[in-house]
């Protein structure tokens, strides 16, 4: 059947010209027929046909639009497969603090920004990681500073800086004040609040004790009109567009959103406004979810440019900010075991609603205890309802796991979404957090999940990283770190592996497979074309690599002028 399909499309491009032939290149297709091709051709949003050169002359007709690619590789687009798509816009609409190299460079940047704010308005950023810095900051706790270094820069704006995991923050004096924060607020369940000897409160807020600052940042913003909140979504969505097309990038798995960002993008998809394809999943209570879910269970609006069918929830926090939950103290802490987030029977409950209305149930699980009880909750459900088949339930993350159960994901088809860059970029400190026996067993095990049967996906966690793929397939097949060494090699996928978890894995994981994911007559013309072959050139040039075009649905996106 699939050769005889074959042949019809192929026929069809002889019989019709094309709207758009790629020719004059190495086209990988993640497809075992026909890994190969030199020549791809697409009539409206469909590959029609891929051949050699010589085939591409009988496609190309007075209209057609030709691209000669010189030698370059084409590949399935990259999709992004666990990304935070609003924030990726929201990221360059702050202060990016990826590259500090100490807290001094934190608060220079803080100071300089206040200069042009106005009075009262919050100073944002993302991106720091204190084990990033060079040097620790003095005075310090747990190797995090004192609020007062931001208050001399910042007396009269709150000041928000997220850590670049997402799972801790650093507020400064005027913002604890606008959340009422003081030496007399408790730890919120899944939260901490760090506090220094004399029990008052450092600025660090870890996981669930984000919310207390959060919450009253957005009061502040709600005193803005509908319309002006409006304008600056529509920004931040625009700018994770651009981002994301020029990395590549022609489907965006988001990792979680309210119903209000899904309503904004669902009249984008309508209004066929979205330029790249995004499918997502829905984060709010259970209490939200229960009466919604069948109206938001969207599949393919807007031409198969918006989707909604997953559920996200988070039962742990973040291995840098020691807020992964693990079975056994951390190495260079040994007073705490991490943070549970989400209460394990509140997951259940979800669990029961993704069951009922169709949803895949994506959890959030980074130590290997949350893993485990992630893993018990899947089996349960699946369990308790053996008449359902092909969930394809995904456990986010999925960094640190015991070795016992390891094998339980191919055995229960859970799909493990992990991102290769996670692992170079976390790698400085994860033996200080589990120690070398530790970290060899289960840390970033993409070899040992592929060989229990497990798909393994791939993304950035943008803004967490920079959104790149390529980035991240070079972090996945190198596992190479800055200074040289490589992290436990015998996990380090093979070019092909890495390929192949940014598109068909992806796509497989979003149950999107028969219409993205390789280049195959009768599937989405969503195409990145790359300027060095990236399955060929030595290892260390893949970072120089650039993305010279990014095709979404048969229309050129982005091109790199």
């Amino acid at each position: 059947m699939r050769v005889l399909l074959v042949a019809f499309f192929a026929a069809t491009a002889f019989a019709q010209p094309a709207d758009l032939v790629l020719r004059n290149g190495k086209i990988v297709t993640v497809n075992t027929t026909t890994p190969v091709a030199q020549a791809i051709a697409v009539r409206g949003d469909r590959i029609s046909a891929l051949g050699s050169d010589g085939d591409a002359r009988q496609w190309i007709g007075p209209q057609t639009r030709v691209i000669d690619l010189h030698g370059m590789l084409a590949i399935p687009g990259f999709i992004e497969g666990h990304g935070h798509f609003t924030g990726v816009g929201e990221f360059r609409m702050g202060l990016d603090l990826r590259e500090a190299r100490t807290w001094d460079d934190i608060v220079a940047q803080v100071g300089r920004a206040v200069k042009q704010a106005k009075p009262g308005e919050w100073i944002i950023g993302r991106g720091w990681h204190q084990s990033k810095w060079d040097r620790e900051p003095q005075p310090n706790v747990e190797g995090f500073p004192l609020h007062d270094s931001l208050d001399k820069v910042s007396p009269d704006n709150p000041v928000l800086l997220t850590h670049a995991s997402g799972h801790a923050a650093f507020v400064n004096g005027k913002a604890m004040q606008a959340a009422g924060l003081t030496r007399a607020t408790a730890n919120p369940p899944g939260g901490e609040i760090l506090k220094d000897k004399a029990g008052n409160p450092t600025g660090l807020l870890r996981e669930r004790a984000q919310g207390l600052v959060s919450r009253a940042r957005s009061e502040w913003e709600a005193k803005r009109t509908p319309a002006e909140r409006a304008a600056q979504e529509r920004h931040a969505i625009d700018l994770a567009i651009d981002e994301s097309l020029s990395k590549g990038i022609t489907t965006f798995e988001d990792a979680g959103s309210p119903f209000s960002t899904v309503d904004a993008l669902k009249r984008m998809a309508d209004n066929h406004e979205l330029r790249m394809r995004i499918w997502m999943m829905l984060r709010t209570s259970n209490e939200q979810l229960a009466p919604n879910l069948d109206r938001y269970r969207i599949l393919g609006e807007g031409g198969n440019f918006f989707s909604v069918r997953a559920i996200k929830r988070q039962i742990d926090g973040a291995l840098g900010s020691r807020g992964a939950w693990l079975l056994e103290p951390y190495s260079d802490k040994p007073d705490s075991s991490g943070l549970n987030t989400d209460d394990p029977a509140d997951i259940r409950k979800t669990a029961e609603l993704a069951i009922q209305h169709d949803f895949q149930l994506c959890v959030h699980a980074i130590g290997d205890r949350a893993n485990r009880e992630t893993l018990d909750i899947f089996e349960a459900a699946f369990r308790a309802h053996p008449e359902k088949k092909d969930l394809r339930w995904r456990v986010e993350h999925a960094q640190h796991l015991s070795a016992a159960d390891i094998p339980r994901f191919g055995k229960l088809g859970v799909i493990a979404s992990m991102q290769g860059i996670h692992c170079t970029s976390d790698a400085p400190y994860v033996l200080l957090r589990l120690g070398p026996k530790r970290a060899e067993e289960g840390a970033y095990v993409w070899q040992k999940l592929m060989k229990s049967g497990a798909v393994v996906s791939n993304g950035t966690d943008a803004p967490v990283e920079d959104v790149s793929p390529l980035a991240c397939f070079y972090a996945s097949v190198s596992r190479k770190l800055k200074d040289g060494t490589v992290f436990y090699p015998d996990q380090r996928m093979s070019r092909e592996e890495a390929l192949r978890s940014y598109t068909w894995n992806n796509a497989y994981a979003a149950f999107e497979e028969k219409l993205k994911g390789s280049l195959e007559p009768s599937k989405l013309a969503d195409i990145t074309v790359l300027s060095r072959d990236i399955m060929t050139i030595p290892e260390d040039e893949i970072p120089a690599t650039d993305v010279a075009y990014t095709i979404v649905g048969g229309k050129v996106a982005f091109e790199r002028r």
